[in-house]
């Protein structure tokens, strides 16, 4: 990152003398020298009024390589919560070259991907903020609450909408295509949740025993999924029997606890869930850092149940993880968890 010698470059790129940079600068003309021969280092809140002045982005200053770029890309979505529109099309461009460059396709599609789900939820919230006002102003209107449960992934009763028949195709086609040996277990584990969710129960049985042969799979996993499978059935004393067993086999296992506890928050039998979602945490207590995802959902049963305060205290524990485990300061996940505190409490009564 040779900044001085890039400055240099767009010096001469927009045929300006050095006294016409310093001027434009508000610096003197020895102070571009110093910059160009890597003497000194513009001040930092110089670089806006730079990159504007040679109509680039400030990424752009520093001669960046493409690891060190998309890295900047995925710091800043995660640190952000919007991407300024310029911002967002200059991202957008850099990445869509990148896959061009085949040793960079793997990384930039995947940031592809990842760029437009920020634009996704940040737009979401902003359809679901406006929603919620306009079915307040007018509830007897359909228009709205239609966007509402787009915006938020609430429920749609339509099954024509709300069957995942796509997602479990593509899937499915993953796994056909899949030439890699030992073939990779991840495909199977999110077609089974697309199966189980339209009971589709026949055909997760038959690719669960096919998941069976991928030397990677989880072992632990086969009974959490065969309990699914009972309960999508709507058969609850054979699902409550697979997991007990699995409970007992599998004694203080993280995974087994953890989607236990998701198992009993299925069924609405909040106090076990509450249970293992605590013992799913605790059993990791010597891995640092820890996943917030047992204690968010306590909190979301703890909200569920109407003790806002409980709720707010369990994210002011999500946010001390944060802090003190993952060293997050100004990430977008500290934000949402502060905010879903101050929401919290202010529900208290």
């Amino acid at each position: 990152m040779n900044l001085g010698k890039k400055i240099k470059q767009l010096r001469f790129q927009y045929s300006y003398t050095q006294e016409q940079l310093a001027e434009k600068m508000g610096v003197t003309s020895q102070a571009v020298s110093k910059w160009e021969n890597n003497a000194a280092m513009p001040d930092v809140m110089l670089l806006p009024a730079l990159a504007e002045t040679f109509g680039v982005t400030i990424d752009d200053l520093f001669d960046l390589t493409a690891g060190q770029k998309m890295n900047r890309i995925e710091n800043r979505m995660d640190t952000e919560e919007e991407l300024a529109p310029d911002v967002f099309y200059d991202y957008e461009n850099y990445l869509m070259e990148q896959i061009k460059v085949p040793e960079n396709k793997g990384r930039a599609t995947s940031l592809l991907a990842h760029l437009y789900h920020h634009r996704l939820v940040s737009y979401a919230a902003k359809t679901s903020a406006y929603a919620r006002d306009a079915i307040m102003n007018a509830p007897e209107q359909k228009d709205c609450q239609w966007l509402l449960q787009k915006a938020e992934g609430g429920t749609i009763w339509d099954w024509n909408v709300a069957n995942h028949r796509k997602t479990i195709d593509f899937y499915k086609s993953v796994i056909a295509n899949d030439n890699i040996e030992p073939h990779t277990p991840l495909p199977y584990y999110y077609l089974l949740d697309e199966l189980i969710a339209d009971h589709r129960t026949q055909e997760a049985r038959t690719y669960l025993e096919a998941l069976q042969k991928c030397p990677a799979h989880k072992p632990v996993l086969i009974p959490v999924y065969e309990a699914a499978i009972a309960l999508a059935e709507f058969d609850e004393p054979k699902a409550n029997a697979i997991m007990e067993k699995a409970l007992a086999d599998h004694a203080g296992n993280a995974d087994v606890l953890f989607e236990a506890a998701q198992f009993y928050a299925h069924k609405c039998d909040y106090d076990k869930a509450i249970q293992y979602y605590e013992a799913s945490f605790e059993s990791e207590a010597n891995r640092k850092p820890r996943y917030t995802d047992a204690l968010e959902g306590i909190a979301a049963i703890h909200e569920i149940r109407g003790d806002y305060a409980k709720a707010a205290e369990t994210h002011k524990h999500i946010l001390t993880l944060l802090h003190e485990e993952w060293g997050f300061k100004d990430e977008t996940s500290v934000l949402h968890t502060e905010q879903e505190i101050a929401r919290l409490q202010g529900m208290i009564k």
